[in-house]
């Protein structure tokens, strides 16, 4: 059987399709025809940051919720500003570390920073 080759949208190249929707709803038909396994494979790298980052709880409705969103502002389907994750990419010769912000995720109400 022949890979389906999309033009994906995330990567601006020709290359092998999802097999399936990623998920049943309009987003998921719209990720399966406009991106690729590359950019779905980065996508689940950043889906993690994103629930480590935020403590996204995915089987809840607040998480699914808040996830489906930033897929679609990641693939550029849907309009918003991509939340932030806590990490950075490894720097020339050095190791990947987590930036240290001081949201109200990092800290308890009695952080003195």
């Amino acid at each position: 059987m022949t890979e389906r080759i999309v033009h994906c949208r995330k990567l601006n190249e020709d290359l092998p399709g999802l097999e399936k929707a990623p998920y049943k709803n309009e987003l998921g038909q719209t990720i399966y025809e406009s991106v690729s396994k590359k950019a779905w494979e980065a996508w689940k790298t950043e889906a993690v940051r994103l629930m480590n980052t935020y403590r996204v709880d995915p089987a809840s409705p607040q998480g699914v919720k808040f996830m489906l969103k930033q897929c679609g502002i990641y693939f550029g389907i849907e309009e918003g500003e991509a939340a932030k994750v806590a990490w950075t990419p490894p720097s020339a010769g050095g190791e990947a570390k987590a930036e240290h912000s001081h949201g109200h995720h990092e800290h308890g109400p009695d952080c003195k920073h």
